[in-house]
C-alpha cells in the first residue's frame, strides 16, 4: 500500500513539473504573439498619434478573425495528434495533419483574396470615418494578404508544441514578436512608412518565426509528417468540432471590439475609441498569459485522456485553474495600481479625455479576469477531453449569447460605464455553465 502511495505521489510530483514546464513555455509564447499587436500599438501612437491608434483599433478585429482561423486548425488538429498519440495511431496522426493544412490552405486564400478586393469596404462598415479610412484601409489590406503567414505559422506552433517542442514553440514565437518590435522601429520612424510599415512589420513576424521551427523537420524530432493523401472530411469535422471553440473565442473578441467600437463612437467619438484601444491592447496581453496556461495544460490533458489516467488528467487541470485564477488577481491588482502610466504609455499627445475615460475602463473592464480565467481553463479542459459540445457552448456564452444583450443593456442605462461592465458580468455569468458541465463530466468518469 505504501508503495503505491509513493509511486501515485511521484507520477504526481512528475505531471506538476511537466505542467509547469509546459506552462511555462506556452506562456512566454503567447505573450510573444500579443506582442504583435502590443508593438504597433505602442509605436502607431507614437508615430501617427490618436486618429493612428482608432485606425489601428477598427483594424485589430480582422486579425482576431485571421488568427482564430489558425489557432481553430491548430488546437483541433495538436489536440487530435496528443490523442491519437497517446494511442500509437502514427498513420492516423499523419492522416490528420495533412488535412489540417489543406484546411489552412483553402482559408488562407479566402483571406488573401478578401484583402486584394475588399479592405476599404470593411474598414466603412467597420466605422471608419475620413480622417483615418486610408491608414484604417491599408492596415488591413496587408493584414490579409499576410494571412497565410499568419494561420500557418499558428498551426505549426500548436503541432510543435504538442510534440514535446515547448520550447522550440516558445522561442519561434518570442522571435518573431521581437523581430515585429525591431521592424516596426525602423519602418514608421527611421524610414517613415507610416501605418504601412507597422502592418509591413507585423506580417514579417511569423515568417521569421516558422523560420524558427524548422530545426523541428531538420533534425528528425517531429512524430508528425506531410503526406498527400485524400480530403478525408470525417477527420477534419474531427478536428473542427474540438477546434472550434477556440475561433468562437476569437470571433467573438472580433465581434466585442467592433460592437463596443461602434456603441463608443457613439457614446465618446474616435478619442472614446482610441481609450478603447489602449484596454483592448492590454487585455490581449492579460488574455495572452490565461490561453498559455490553458494551452500548457491542454498536450498533457489530451495525453493522459488518451490513456486513461484520469488521476493525472484530473491533477493537470487543478494546477492550470489555480494557476490562471491566482494570476488573473495578480494582473488586476497591476492594472489597478498602474492604470495611469500605463495609458501615458499609449497617450503621446497628453490626451486628458483619453486619459480619463482609458483610467475608469481599465478598473471595470478587467474585474472579469478571474472569471475569464476559470471560463477558459474549462473551454480548454472540455476541449482537450473530446468534449466538444460544452466547449462551444461555453464559448457561445461568453462570446454572445450573454455578452451582446449584456453590454446593449448595461449601456442604456449606464452610459460608457455599463460598457466596461458588462465583460465582467457576462463572464461571471458564464461560469455557472461551466461548472456544471465540469461536475456532469465528472458523475461520468471512472
Amino acid at each position: 500500500m505504501k508503495k503505491n502511495m509513493r509511486s501515485l505521489s511521484g507520477r504526481r510530483g512528475t505531471c506538476r513539473s511537466e505542467f509547469l514546464r509546459y506552462t511555462a513555455f506556452s506562456v512566454l509564447g503567447t505573450l510573444g504573439i500579443s506582442c504583435y499587436i502590443l508593438a504597433d500599438t505602442y509605436f502607431i501612437a507614437k508615430g501617427l498619434g490618436s486618429d493612428g491608434l482608432a485606425a489601428l483599433n477598427l483594424a485589430i478585429p480582422v486579425y482576431n478573425f485571421i488568427y482564430g482561423s489558425g489557432l481553430m486548425l491548430g488546437m483541433g488538429g495538436a489536440t487530435m495528434f496528443s490523442i491519437y498519440s497517446g494511442r500509437g495511431e502514427k498513420g492516423l496522426a499523419d492522416t490528420m495533419y495533412s488535412n489540417v493544412v489543406y484546411i489552412a490552405l483553402g482559408i488562407s486564400l479566402i483571406f488573401f483574396a478578401i484583402g486584394c478586393f475588399g479592405a476599404e469596404p470593411i474598414a466603412l462598415a467597420l466605422g471608419a470615418d475620413d480622417s483615418i479610412l486610408t491608414m484604417t484601409s491599408i492596415y488591413l489590406k496587408w493584414l490579409l494578404l499576410f494571412s497565410p503567414a499568419f494561420i500557418l505559422n499558428t498551426l505549426l506552433q500548436c503541432f510543435v508544441r504538442n510534440d514535446g517542442g515547448p520550447q522550440l514553440s516558445m522561442a519561434a514565437m518570442i522571435t518573431g514578436s521581437a523581430a515585429n518590435i525591431l521592424l516596426d522601429y525602423i519602418f514608421i520612424f527611421s524610414l517613415n512608412m507610416g501605418m504601412f510599415g507597422a502592418v509591413f512589420a507585423t506580417g514579417i513576424s511569423p515568417v521569421v518565426s516558422m523560420i524558427m521551427m524548422l530545426p523541428h523537420w531538420l533534425k528528425r524530432k517531429n512524430h508528425f509528417s506531410f503526406r498527400l493523401v485524400s480530403l478525408q472530411w470525417g477527420l477534419v469535422k474531427q478536428v473542427l468540432s474540438l477546434g472550434i471553440p477556440s475561433m468562437i473565442a476569437q470571433m467573438s473578441a472580433a465581434l466585442v471590439m467592433i460592437l463596443f467600437n461602434l456603441l463608443i463612437l457613439r457614446l465618446e467619438g474616435n478619442t472614446g475609441v482610441a481609450a478603447y484601444g489602449v484596454i483592448a491592447n492590454i487585455a490581449i496581453v492579460t488574455t495572452a498569459i490565461i490561453n498559455g496556461i490553458a494551452q500548457g495544460a491542454q498536450p498533457l490533458l489530451s495525453r493522459f485522456y488518451g490513456t486513461g489516467d484520469r488521476n493525472q488528467e484530473r491533477a493537470v487541470l487543478g494546477y492550470a485553474m489555480k494557476t490562471a485564477v491566482a494570476t488573473s488577481v495578480l494582473l488586476y491588482f497591476l492594472l489597478t495600481a498602474f492604470a495611469s502610466p500605463i495609458t501615458g504609455i499609449f497617450n503621446s499627445e497628453g490626451n486628458k479625455a483619453l486619459q480619463e475615460i482609458a483610467e475608469t475602463g481599465m478598473k471595470l473592464y478587467f474585474l472579469s479576469l478571474a472569471a475569464t480565467s476559470v471560463n477558459t481553463i474549462f473551454a480548454s479542459f472540455f476541449t482537450s477531453v473530446e468534449m466538444a459540445l460544452p466547449a462551444q457552448i461555453l464559448s457561445l456564452l461568453r462570446g454572445f449569447l450573454l455578452l451582446v444583450p449584456t453590454v446593449f443593456g448595461l449601456a442604456y442605462f449606464f452610459g460608457i460605464l455599463g460598457v466596461w461592465l458588462s465583460f465582467p458580468a457576462a463572464e461571471g455569468a458564464a461560469v455557472c455553465y461551466a461548472v456544471a458541465a465540469y461536475r456532469r463530466y465528472g458523475r461520468r468518469m471512472p
